[in-house]
């Protein structure tokens, strides 16, 4: 496994991922698409679209070995939720 060195703070990253995938990507994926994981290297603006982030990641990958990556969930906010909400509506269902 290949570790990156980052280039870019925390601030920096998700701006220029959130400011691609809006002004470049979404209009493209956003149909047909939802759930999908989106991979944007964020210097180049290259990006792959897969149903998970490892699939995402190696194909932008192959075109891009030193991509900052930055993921992005087609309709979703979040690409990953944690917390108890699942498991609240379970409890109340019971």
């Amino acid at each position: 496994m290949v570790l990156r060195q980052l280039r870019y703070s925390k601030e920096e990253f998700a701006r220029r991922g959130d400011e691609i995938y809006e002004s470049q990507v979404r209009p493209q994926v956003e149909a047909g698409n939802y759930g999908k994981i989106v991979a944007i290297d964020i210097e180049t603006g290259a990006w792959e679209m897969d149903t998970d982030e490892i699939n995402a990641s190696k194909g932008l990958e192959t075109h891009y070995p030193d991509a900052q990556i930055w993921f992005v969930r087609v309709g979703s906010r979040y690409v990953r939720r944690f917390g108890a909400g699942r498991i609240y509506k379970l409890i109340r269902a019971i």
